[in-house]
């Protein structure tokens, strides 16, 4: 199978439903390590992608614009990191030629965590997003190198994220907002790898749409 622009338009329209669903859930998250506006700005971002999304020719036109509007409209920290990494990804794709395979899509989340850590300076360990992202890269990496499809791989992908989630609960943030609460912030999970699961999810979950 061929994940084309049609899996990309389908899949930021997915998030927009993800984030809506679970926009009190993340707003909780960070009222209580943060500034209580996580779900938030990330449901009026997507909402804006879902109005600005066109059909594109390809997927690299489809994150760009997700990416850019991203940028745009979420406040905070949220907009520059989430609208980074999907431009990132961007970049990656649209430098092939050719079928998006396992090691393509992998290389994709590469270059979304590279661009993350670029943009905000986080390292694992310190309560952020990376502490999601950084699992599912590697989950994702050893998925294509098993000879996993790209089906498989961003599913690979969402289970290295939902494990970093967990893993954030006990730990005490070093980086951003929650840093300011010390050990205080140890017992709650970071809403930001929260949503990155749930991003990194829906993609999964579409791509088998298409499969």
């Amino acid at each position: 199978m061929t994940l084309d622009a049609r899996w990309a338009e389908a899949w930021m329209l997915r998030c927009a439903d993800v984030i809506a669903e679970h926009r009190v859930e993340l707003i909780e998250l960070d009222r209580v390590i943060g500034d209580a506006d996580h779900g938030e700005n990330l449901d009026r971002g997507f909402s804006a992608v879902r109005a600005r999304l066109v059909p594109a020719p390809d997927i690299a036109s489809t994150l760009k614009t997700a990416g850019t509007t991203l940028m745009s409209t979420v406040g905070g920290a949220a907009g520059p990191l989430y609208g980074t990494a999907l431009l990132r990804t961007a970049q990656a794709v649209e430098r092939i030629t050719g079928d998006v395979t396992g090691f393509v899509m992998a290389d994709m989340l590469v270059a979304a965590l590279t661009g993350v850590q670029a943009r905000g300076h986080a390292l694992e360990g310190e309560k952020t997003m990376v502490d999601a992202l950084a699992p599912a890269v590697r989950s994702a990496r050893a998925a294509a190198e098993a000879g996993v499809d790209p089906i498989g791989v961003l599913q690979a992908a969402a289970e290295g994220a939902a494990a970093g989630c967990e893993a954030t609960i006990p730990m005490i943030a070093t980086k951003g907002r929650a840093s300011y609460l010390g050990e205080r912030s140890a017992g709650h999970m970071d809403p930001g790898a929260r949503s990155t699961y749930l991003l990194l999810q829906a993609a999964a979950d579409t791509a088998k749409d298409f499969a």
